[in-house]
């Protein structure tokens, strides 16, 4: 039995009464302690993003469990203090809460945890001193940001561990993450061959996995690829340095988005297994989309891949994701994007990353950087999702060149891609409401046709 709690044929709910419930304790609490108010308020203003979606947790007295309980929360087997219970709803994208037995009632949580990428960073952006529980390595760090009226604002710091108790890690091992880390960022991407580039990134990811194992490896990798995704993104450039001017980081990215070719897409698909990752719904958006997509999820580490392939009619109902296709000529969107530029998981990084945002309001902050938003693809009151302009490349003319004598693309279009490039990538402003995990699949079939690399009207965008 897979170790993600489904629904149904991934019938993700809309679990508003949850996030009701957990807005309420989130906001007595920042009605008792000032610093959290203020960072919140900072939040908003300076990153575009809520405090809401920082909250890692928060602990309540034991009065409190029946009302998250009949909201859909509910027991989490994962490791806890003593006197201690996790509750989580197993199917909605929301903080965890946890009860602890004995403690006295209280109309607000006496205990609110929000987690920053990295803990030093966060302490230092916010004249922080207090000692932090946990060395570098563990599992999980935190430290006690302060205290008032007794309501108490932790800060947070995970390492590939969803739990909720501080372990010191083995010695050496803050050196042995170092090296792991220096293997996921050296990792060589553009080989002339691309089967050797996949044969080299399965030989670093077992180095990694035997290093820190695997959760770990998963989190390293991730981090690294948004660090490579950036010096190719200048909106994901300048929304990272916003948040670090908080100490914040990207802990609030939602999921990865890899676009790969056919020949290589069950590599992917396996690497990503291998890290942790396990399959959740595919997409398939008819056969005039010509794509397919694989979601796949750790929920130990946090971690969600949105898979991108050219799909054929005929290969929709089977399990694409587990054998190789075979190459044909005629490429979709997905295809020419990783002709032009190289595989998401190999040469050219991911094509976006996506992070929770307080949608209307990221678009007119970015604006104001000089970075335009292209019309959302999604507009619900559950979920709002929208791309930065995109990053224009310049493109291998031999690459262009390839695509050209395949029949891929016309001799006008590879003299144009020559000439002015094509875009590569983009930040998604993503905006999340009820707890919804789930994605759009018509809006995600447009997004994909308007970004085709073939429509010149991808460089002029309504801002």
């Amino acid at each position: 039995m897979s170790s993600l709690q489904t629904p149904d044929n991934f019938n993700w709910p809309l679990a508003y009464e949850a996030e009701a419930l957990l807005s309420r304790h989130i906001n007595a609490f920042l009605e008792k302690n000032s610093f959290a108010a203020a960072l919140a308020q900072r939040m908003h203003a300076e990153t575009g993003t809520e405090f809401f979606e920082w909250v890692d947790h928060f602990v309540v007295s034991p009065e409190h469990e029946k009302e998250f309980r009949a909201a859909g929360f509910v027991p989490e087997t994962t490791e806890v203090p003593a006197g201690q219970m996790a509750l989580a709803h197993p199917h909605a994208m929301l903080p965890r809460v946890l009860v602890a037995a004995g403690a006295a009632p209280s109309a607000f949580p006496r205990i609110l945890a929000i987690r920053p990428e990295f803990l030093a960073d966060f302490m230092g952006r916010h004249g922080l001193t207090g000692e932090i529980c946990g060395a570098p390595g563990a599992r999980l760090r935190q430290v006690r940001v302060g205290e008032e009226n007794g309501a108490t604002l932790l800060a947070v710091e995970r390492l590939g561990y969803r739990g909720f108790v501080v372990q010191e890690p083995p010695a050496g091992f803050a050196t042995t993450l170092l090296r792991a880390r220096e293997l996921w960022r050296t990792r060589k991407r553009n080989f002339a061959n691309d089967d050797e580039g996949v044969q080299q990134a399965f030989a670093v990811l077992e180095k990694c996995i035997g290093l820190v194992g695997r959760d770990v490896a998963c989190e390293l990798f991730f981090a690294e690829e948004r660090e490579f995704w950036m010096f190719r993104n200048r909106a994901g450039r300048v929304q990272k340095r916003r948040q670090d001017m908080l100490g914040l980081g990207w802990a609030n990215h939602d999921h990865h988005t890899y676009r790969c070719s056919r020949r290589h897409f069950p590599d992917l698909v396996k690497f990503m297994e291998r890290l942790g990752l396990e399959k959740r719904e595919r997409f398939y958006a008819g056969a005039e989309a010509g794509w397919g997509a694989q979601v796949m999820e750790t929920a130990a580490v946090g971690i969600v891949v949105f898979a991108d392939v050219d799909l054929l009619p005929d290969e929709v109902n089977e399990d694409y994701a587990a054998k190789r296709l075979p190459e044909v000529a005629k490429v979709g969107t997905v295809g020419l994007w990783c002709g032009l530029h190289g595989d998401s998981f190999l040469q050219a990084g991911m094509h976006h990353l996506e992070a929770r945002f307080n949608h209307p309001l990221l678009r007119e902050q970015l604006a104001a950087e000089g970075i335009a938003t292209m019309r959302p693809f999604s507009d619900f009151p559950f979920l709002k999702q929208a791309f930065t302009e995109g990053e224009r490349w310049t493109v291998d003319p031999g690459r262009v060149e390839r695509l050209r004598a395949r029949g891929s693309i016309t001799d006008a279009q590879a003299a144009a891609f020559v000439k002015d490039g094509a875009i590569g990538s983009h930040l998604e402003n993503l905006e999340r409401k009820g707890g919804f995990k789930g994605f759009n699949q018509k809006a995600v079939s447009a997004i994909i046709a308007a970004v085709d690399p073939r429509n010149v009207r991808e460089v002029s965008h309504t801002h």
